[in-house]
């Protein structure tokens, strides 16, 4: 018997519209006694075949769909040309750029596997049950596409430990991963350690900010908080800013920033190691003030349950930065957490401009490029919110 997962009665409609996900309270039934990754079919109450899903058994997200097309069998041939056609995607970015995401997980349909490339490297994160069960079909498949060299694997998210998965990280296919590889990006190099550091190496979802970046900051003295190795400032050096100041808790990612001036054969300016709250504060005191700040923390918030709390601290960091920013000056701010929605995340900052008493408007919005698609039936991709704000007073 094929291991099955029946819905509550009136709980599929969710799937019928296409939506990927399963939570444990719209489960009726589990047959067959499935193991955690194996595919399951998926039926209504009533029976109706709805198609198949990775099964989670350790996860409130109890499964994901695959496919909603119930005659399809998910198999070794299904998976590899899944990620293939999903890398063959994003063939369009080659003329800007060597470094892409070229898997986005449920958003092209292969739940839980995150696959980025840098270059002739590639690295992956397999993030659930189901993407864990066909890590080797996954890697061949990477390994397989043009120009590949290495498969390295930086399963080391805190979404495997809700999948009740222990953490993975090293080379899963081809030659050893080098300390440091060079991409490319509209005439922009940077350095990326993917084996370390934060994500896989380098903030890929930020693609659409850089070039926003290049584009104000001439004549700009620029602020930039959470600036991990540094791509904003570089970008804003490399674009004529009249002053550079980079803010992280990081010393090794300031060191980084140091190397991609090298690269770029400009000046990364004044750099600040600490904690982003403490810093503002002090550069507040001080009567500190810039042109362009660039407000970029990390998830503050993975869950709904988070969001309180995560609310508050984006709008300490806002109202700080809308105290730093100069009279006509550019804020751009953004929140990364999937469980802060677009409206709440502006409502947020518009809390900080009034708290802070300045007159901010929204001249544009930033979200995630094209690589990191959004299925209209899976909104939860649309993860990044960007605000570009300008100083009226």
């Amino acid at each position: 018997m094929e291991p099955t997962l029946a819905l509550k009665p009136g709980r599929d409609k969710s799937v019928r519209r296409l939506h990927p996900w399963i939570f444990s309270g719209a489960v009726g039934e589990v047959r067959g006694n499935p193991l955690s990754g194996d595919t399951v079919r998926v039926v209504t109450a009533t029976g109706e075949a709805l198609g198949r899903a990775a099964y989670s058994p350790a996860s409130q997200l109890r499964a994901r769909m695959w496919t909603n097309d119930a005659d399809t069998v998910v198999d070794e041939l299904f998976v590899a040309d899944r990620v293939i056609a999903a890398a063959r995607r994003r063939h369009d970015l080659a003329a800007i750029t060597d470094a892409a995401r070229l898997v986005f997980s449920e958003a092209d349909g292969v739940p839980g596997v995150i696959a980025d490339r840098y270059g002739d490297s590639i690295v992956v994160q397999l993030g659930s049950a189901g993407a864990d069960r066909w890590r080797d079909v996954v890697a061949d498949a990477l390994i397989s596409l043009p120009g590949v060299r290495c498969v390295y694997e930086r399963s080391d998210v805190d979404a495997r430990e809700r999948e009740g998965l222990a953490q993975r990280v090293g080379l899963l296919r081809g030659d050893e991963a080098d300390p440091e590889t060079i991409i490319s990006e509209r005439g922009h190099r940077f350095s990326v350690g993917f084996t370390e550091g934060q994500k896989t190496g380098f903030y890929l979802d930020q693609r659409n900010t850089r070039a926003a970046v290049g584009e104000v900051a001439r004549g700009r003295t620029v602020l930039n908080a959470f600036s991990y190795t540094g791509a904003f400032s570089v970008i804003a050096a490399a674009n004529g800013a009249t002053s550079v100041t980079s803010l992280d808790s990081s010393g090794p990612a300031l060191a980084g920033a140091v190397r991609n001036a090298e690269l770029n054969l400009v000046d990364v300016g004044e750099q600040i190691e600490g904690d982003a709250f403490t810093e503002l504060r002090k550069l507040r005191d001080r009567a500190r003030s810039f042109d362009l700040i660039m407000l970029d923390p990390p998830k503050l918030a993975n869950t709904a349950a988070q969001v309180a709390r995560a609310s508050r601290a984006y709008k300490d960091l806002n109202l700080l930065a809308a105290k730093l920013l100069a009279p006509g000056g550019t804020l751009m701010t953004f929140s990364c957490s999937g469980g802060m929605s677009a409206e709440l995340f502006q409502k947020v900052v518009a809390g900080a401009a009034l708290d802070a008493k300045r007159n901010l408007r929204i001249i544009a919005r930033l979200d995630q490029p094209g690589d990191h698609p959004v299925p209209l039936s899976f909104p939860e991709a649309a993860y990044l919110k960007g605000l570009i704000l300008r100083a009226e007073d």
